[in-house]
Order: C-alpha cells, then structure tokens, then sequence
C-alpha cells in the first residue's frame, strides 16, 4: 500500500487556492453538469463525506491530515493535521457532527473534537486499520486490521473494547460499516465474502461466500437497512436484500457496464433512488437503481476514484481520488441532459410506475419484449423474481 507522502500542505504553508480553482467550471456545456476542483491534500485521498446538513466535506488524506471543506467557497476551512504518522485510510462523522473518528496505517484509530480538533482518544492495533465507522446512534466505533484480518468494536465515549472478532476473514478487510439499526457491523474483503456480525449475540449472522468472482471494495446500505449494496473488483456492483434474506432463494441484482475496471467505492443516496459508485477507470458512475442500469458517467479525474458520496438532497456528488483532489458536481439538472433524453428514447426506456410499490422507475425496452412492472426492490422481493433487463451498453459520459 502507498506510503503517506512527506510533502507539506500547500494550503497550510501558503495563501488559500486561487479563484480558478475553486470556481465552477463547465468545460462540456452540453452535458450542463458544473463541478468545483477541491485542492489542498498533497497525497490519495482515500475517503469524503457530507456533513454539517450538506453545507461542509471531510476528507482524508495519504498526506496524513483530515480536512473540512465549505462547500460554496470550495476551499479547507479547518485541518486535522500531525497526530496521525502514516497514510489516513477512513474518516467518520457521528450524526451529530460534534466527534470524529479516523483510521490509519499508523496502527491506530483515534476520535476528535470536531469544534477544538483535539484528540479524544487513540485505540492502538496490532496491524494497519484499512477501516473505520461510527454506528448510526453514535454510541460505537467498528474498525478493520489487517493483522489476523481481524474486527473491532469498541465504546465510542470511553473507546472501551466492546468486542475482538479475529480472523473474521480469510484475507484484508476493506470495509466495515454498521447497518442503520445499529444491530450489526458488515465487513467485506479481499476473500470476496460478505459478513454481518451481530451486535446482540456477538456471532455472525450472515455470511454471503463468493459474493463477487474478484475482492469486494466497498459496502453501503440504504437508510432503512433493507438492502445492502456492494463494489467489487470485478467491475460490478450488487443489490442484496438483507432485511428478508432472499438472496438465499435467487442471485442479487448486479449492476454492470458501468466501469471498465474495478470498482473501489458505493454509496446509496438518501432515498436510495441513486447508486453512485467510483473505479479505477478515473470514473464515476451515477446508477438509477429501481431501473438497474447506469444513468451517466463522470469523467475528469487523472487516477483512481477511491471514495464516493452524495448529498442528501441529491443536488452533489463528491469523488475523491489518488490523484490528490476531490470533485465536487453539481447533478441538479442531470436529468435534463440533452443527450441523455436522447439515449433514454433509442434505447426505448421509459418513466413507469410500480405495480407493488407504486414508485416511478426508469424501464428500459426489453428485447423479447417483456413488460417490466416492477423495480428492482419489489423484483428482489419477490418469492420468483424474472429475469432482470440488461443495462444499457452506452450512455452519455462527462
């Protein structure tokens, strides 16, 4: 893994970024998406959240800081700097904003003070900590080593050790989150399994082998817990439903074509209308999720998208990358892009109401003209669930 670089910060040792680099830019006036270059981290930023009601970004860096952005100005407005001596892996807010949590190859997690940036605590590990996350309450921490691929939970207040689950997997651990009822802690990893771990009778629950035919990246779920979604390095994502665990009767709904190499990150918007996922193609993917297919495609950054999100309102997206900055676009008009309303009509999509749900969903023409009634929750729901449409093999790119 890529070494923390020895670098200063240019935001730290010099004057704020210049007007031209934080101001919109709209260098494809056809594709109508505006997007601000956020630089200030001198290394990969390896994660990037919203936070402070969309208003503000954290990120985190290779170059050992976090940093907190103002989202209109487009430039750091605090940094969380020299506590942390290797590469910064993951960076969580609780739900409040008040305390942060960060991981890193240094060994350690450590929990700020988001109003004063002191520490609050450190929690030393036996290998490098590849992850971090608060539960949705704020009351534990879940992080991920490397030594024995082993999980933590501690108490997010004391840092009590609240469990040890070593050898929880057979290779690294990518990710590690908790689901929204604050019950169980997901982790996915290079071993291409999918685990849920129990918080009340402290064992797995759920465990998904060969959930990918190459390493799983990421996980996420939609606010309500239902569904689980998953990146891999196999160039796909999937839809699984946790809540009824009826991938154990049929495959989850995969989401292909969508990157041309592996996918490193994936987050559900709010409403979980929208999947968003990042790659090593240098892409970003924007997936309508009750159609299954790919909506648009980003393009601008010069090396891996390592981390993804979406703000709550569905008006942002921010990628981060290896290539030292963040984006951050403005998807307000997407779905007024000439050219994307053009594909939606030869492929034959349409806007169509659920028959179960009574949602609206993007429907695309199938080739043996079978009617979808459907969207890809209610299909998954389903006791027998048809065969889905293919994804569209084109779609308009940024």
């Amino acid at each position: 893994m890529a070494a923390g670089s020895s670098r200063g910060d240019p935001l730290v040792l010099g004057p704020p970024p210049s007007p031209a680099e934080s101001r919109w830019e709209d260098r494809e006036l056809r594709a109508q998406i505006q997007f601000k270059i956020l630089r200030g981290h001198s290394d990969t930023v390896s994660s990037c959240h919203f936070c402070f009601e969309d208003t503000k970004i954290l990120s985190c860096s290779y170059d050992r800081t976090v940093k907190l952005w103002d989202v209109e100005k487009g430039f750091p407005i605090q940094v969380f700097e020299e506590e942390h001596t290797a590469p910064i892996s993951e960076c969580n807010l609780t739900p409040d904003d008040r305390r942060m949590v960060t991981s890193s190859y240094d060994n350690t997690v450590k929990a700020w003070d988001m109003e004063t940036g002191k520490i609050l605590w450190t929690v030393e590990h036996e290998g490098i900590v590849t992850s971090c996350n608060i539960s949705c309450d704020g009351r534990y921490v879940v992080s991920g080593s490397d030594k024995e691929n082993t999980v933590y939970v501690f108490d997010a207040r004391s840092a009590t050790l609240v469990a040890h689950i070593r050898g929880h997997h057979k290779s690294t651990i990518t990710r590690c989150c908790f689901d929204p009822d604050n019950q169980r802690v997901t982790s996915v990893s290079y071993d291409k399994t999918i685990k849920l771990w129990d918080m009340i009778t402290r064992s797995t629950s759920i465990t998904i082998n060969e959930g990918h035919s190459n390493a799983i990246s990421d996980c996420c779920f939609t606010s309500d817990g239902h569904y689980l979604c998953t990146a891999s390095w196999d160039k796909s994502l999937k839809i699984w439903d946790i809540k009824t665990e009826e991938f154990r009767c049929h495959e989850p709904v995969s989401l292909n074509e969508g990157h041309e190499g592996s996918v490193s990150s994936c987050l559900f918007s709010q409403d979980a209308s929208l999947v968003v996922s990042g790659g090593y193609d240098k892409t970003i993917a924007i997936w309508d999720t009750d159609g299954g297919c790919k909506k648009l495609s980003l393009k601008g950054h010069l090396d891996w998208v390592t981390d993804v999100a979406i703000s709550k309102n569905k008006k942002w997206i921010i990628s981060a990358s290896k290539d030292s900055t963040l984006r951050l676009w403005n998807i307000e008009k997407m779905d007024h892009i000439p050219s994307l309303i053009e594909i939606r009509k030869a492929r034959g999509s349409k806007i169509a109401q659920c028959e179960e749900c009574e949602k609206t969903f993007l429907c695309l023409q199938r080739s043996d003209s079978e009617t979808i009634s459907k969207c890809v929750f209610c299909r998954l729901s389903s006791p027998v669930r048809k065969i889905l449409p293919l994804p569209p093999s084109v779609s308009p790119d940024v």
